[in-house]
């Protein structure tokens, strides 16, 4: 899990996101947007990436309003900002605005550093979200989602969770939201073994296999399920991504034994069985089109549309097409 500072104050001036996990960034951003909005239900969210924050954005958007509203100002990216934008950042630290929440998103390392040191020296809350690249942190992340839900799962449960889904946090999560949701009393081994042999009805990942597998109504009605049961949209653009991204790699790759496919490709032997299987009827233009409904939907899902299911369920069409398009040929 993320890892904060002893300012645990979601709605302090400043919080600074350092890491490259991108579920963990997510969570840091909505861990504020959610403070704000309990305290006062028309906060202004304002998420931006540094091509949107040009010199003199800040100070703008920053400025006293006449109806004093609160406000969060999100800034993705933030090591890529350009100079004269990060000095805009820096003099802002020295004097934030009352009611507004800065959040700045900052993958560490070299790039921007000073932006990064600055913000440190000005007090900003931080949360590290590091990647998880041990089987050790994956299994204490995956055991941690289930203690935030309040629900008991066996080590041997975490651990088979952990071996069937892979390294990806965000299908992990939503893993243990299904499991949470549809399964009562102690999540065991069993649980976990029947639901990833094929019974995953109400997950993100359904909604992803369904649609690259051009079954239009029932990858529908698993996004809807998914969206009623309290999968995060987020979650399932991710899916949707992976999963079309699958077909990519796997349809640009030499033929080949599965564990040979996986050390080259970077994917579980299971997975590579499952995307042969998924791969008929798709085309390189098929690709494409989908990694472009992905891109919107997770435009749409992030603040840029008004319908985060409406944008959901058009790149879930789209995608579907797209999977039987050499069938139209």
């Amino acid at each position: 899990m993320a890892r904060k500072t002893a300012n645990d104050d979601p709605l302090a001036p400043v919080t600074l996101a350092v890491g490259q996990e991108d579920l963990l960034l997510d969570r840091a951003v909505q861990e504020v947007v959610a403070a704000a909005k309990a305290a006062d239900a028309d906060t202004d969210v304002r998420d931006l990436t540094p091509d949107q924050l040009q010199p003199g954005t800040l100070a703008e958007l920053t400025s006293p309003s006449l109806f004093a509203e609160r406000k969060v100002v999100v800034v993705r990216n933030a090591q890529d900002l350009s100079a004269d934008t990060i000095k805009d950042v820096k003099a802002y630290l020295g004097a934030p605005a009352e009611e507004i929440t800065l959040v700045l998103l900052h993958a560490g390392g070299a790039k921007g550093k000073g932006l990064l040191d600055a913000a440190r020296k000005a007090g900003a809350r931080e949360v590290a979200c590091p990647k998880m690249t041990k089987p050790a942190d994956r299994l204490a992340f995956v055991r941690g989602e289930f203690r935030a839900t309040g629900r008991s799962a066996t080590p041997e449960a975490c651990q088979t969770l952990v071996d069937a889904i892979g390294s990806d946090l965000r299908e992990l999560a939503s893993a243990v939201s299904q499991l949470v949701a549809d399964v009562e009393g102690t999540i065991d081994e069993a649980v976990v073994g029947r639901y990833y042999t094929g019974r995953a009805e109400a997950s993100s990942f359904t909604v992803a296999d369904r649609a690259v597998e051009g079954r239009t109504a029932e990858a529908l009605e698993a996004l809807r399920w998914s969206l009623a049961t309290g999968v995060a949209p987020v979650l399932i653009t991710s899916a949707l991504a992976q999963g079309v991204r699958a077909i990519g790699k796997l349809s640009s790759a030499r033929g080949g034994r599965p564990a040979d496919l996986a050390r080259e490709l970077g994917m579980p032997p299971w997975k590579i069985d499952r995307v042969r299987q998924q791969m008929r009827g798709w085309t390189p233009d098929g690709v494409s089109i989908a990694l472009r409904a992905v891109a919107e939907a997770d435009a749409g899902v992030k603040g840029g549309g008004d319908d985060p299911a409406y944008a959901l369920e058009k790149a879930v069409v789209t995608i579907a097409r797209a999977a039987r398009s050499r069938g139209r040929g």
